[in-house]
């Protein structure tokens, strides 16, 4: 990432968001703020506003972090090998569009994916159903 892009997003990021996001690092559990939210709506990278996870796939793990069972669409994340936790290998999930880190995703969910996609609040933002997201315009 370049200078003028990283200034950009400590500007726009908080540091906690900013921290999770680029330097793939992971809130505490049970403090983020979607981790118990089910009303309805749509989960979206709060680096790009992309369309990650539908309330609709949200249920509780128990893990403390917000946990879905698929996500909206395949191509919406990447998902990468991450061995950062000595002698555990794990599946890091990122958004396609911008690569932010978002969480990792485990083989202990619910029918029919069997799917547990353990997402960290401050890497996306909620939008409830029927409204849309208007982003300031540029300057």
């Amino acid at each position: 990432m370049n200078p003028a892009d990283k200034a950009e997003l400590v500007k726009k990021l908080t540091p906690l968001q900013y921290h999770v996001t680029q330097e793939a690092g992971t809130e505490r559990p049970f403090t983020g703020k979607y981790n118990k939210c089910y009303d309805r709506g749509t989960y979206v990278c709060v680096v790009c506003s992309q369309e990650l996870f539908s309330s609709d796939t949200k249920y509780d793990s128990g893990c403390g972090w917000p946990a879905f069972n698929d996500v909206l669409d395949k191509g919406k994340v990447t998902l990468h090998a991450d061995a950062s936790l000595a002698g555990r290998v794990r599946t890091e999930v990122r958004c396609s569009k911008c690569g932010a880190h978002m969480g990792h995703v485990f083989e202990d969910g619910p029918p029919p994916t069997r799917k547990r996609y353990c997402i960290n609040s401050a890497s996306i933002e909620f939008l409830e159903a029927g409204t849309e997201r208007r982003d300031p315009p540029s300057s």
